[in-house]
């Protein structure tokens, strides 16, 4: 049981990728974690990681009920609530035109509403306390165009708009507000396929094509570790790594150099297709 003056974290999509080393990264610092994910025996297994102050709770980001619920009741035992990291997600990809819409809305479900759910769930009880952080996990797919990702960027521009504009409106009651903006990270997702349910016939290969786009894959420790550095610093958007944010920049400055890369990375891409 945590004591009145250990900080307590709420995260989302603990169960695997950078959740998980979120988790392990703040129990190792004294934080007491709550480890929700949809895959009950992978959040108890990251929980049992991150010892005796460690709990773990079967959830669906897409019931708003349900995240409100759990939420509260971590914090009314913790007697606080210090960070809640909405970090679940999927991925989609492949031609923008092959998707169905069905493809589309389950993507939008998880990635925006599910933030959204954690969001509304955590901002009123940080608000009462007069202190806490929210961190939601967006991409560097959600500040620039990613082809052949239309989905997953269209969720991840959302997560980057609701993040920055309810930092400022948050920021008088105590609360901070942060936004995570990775490149490719060494996760499950980078060599998850579409689902099957949904008839795509062709997507790229994720690694592939994003390592050709942004580098290689950036180590999910590394990642968690830098992310709670940016998090002491308050920062409002954390993209790393480094030549993440060089990228970045660069984009701002020359779009037309970004659409140019992305071009040739996208025909490289469907030459695999025949």
């Amino acid at each position: 049981m945590a004591t009145a003056a250990q900080r307590a974290a709420f995260i989302t999509g603990g169960g695997s990728g950078i959740g998980r080393a979120l988790a392990r990264a703040l129990a190792a610092r004294g934080t007491a974690v709550c480890v929700a994910d949809t895959n009950d025996a992978a959040a108890q297994a990251v929980a049992g990681e991150c010892g005796a102050d460690a709990s773990s709770v079967a959830l669906d980001v897409r019931d708003a009920e349900a995240v409100k619920r759990q939420v509260e009741d971590f914090a009314a035992r913790h007697g606080r609530l210090d960070y809640m990291f909405n970090n679940a997600g999927i991925g989609l990809a492949g031609e923008a035109d092959e998707i169905p819409l069905e493809g589309w809305q389950r993507i939008i479900d998880v990635n925006v509403y599910g933030v959204l759910h954690g969001v509304l769930a955590a901002y009123p009880i940080m608000s009462a306390q007069g202190f806490g952080h929210i961190v939601n996990t967006a991409s560097l797919a959600g500040l620039g165009p990613a082809p052949l990702f239309a989905p997953y960027a269209l969720t991840k521009h959302a997560v980057v708009g609701l993040s920055t504009s309810l930092r400022i409106e948050a920021a008088a009651r105590g609360v901070r507000v942060s936004v995570v903006c990775p490149a490719a990270v060494e996760t499950p997702l980078l060599d998850s396929q579409n689902p099957g349910d949904l008839g795509i016939g062709w997507a790229p290969d994720a690694r592939r094509f994003l390592t050709a786009l942004a580098g290689p894959p950036y180590p999910v420790e590394s990642c968690a570790h830098d992310i709670l550095i940016a998090l002491e610093r308050n920062r409002p958007v954390i993209v790393l790594p480094g030549r993440a944010r060089l990228a970045w920049r660069l984009g701002r400055l020359f779009p037309g150099l970004v659409e140019k890369i992305g071009l040739s990375a996208v025909a490289t891409e469907r030459r695999s297709r025949r």
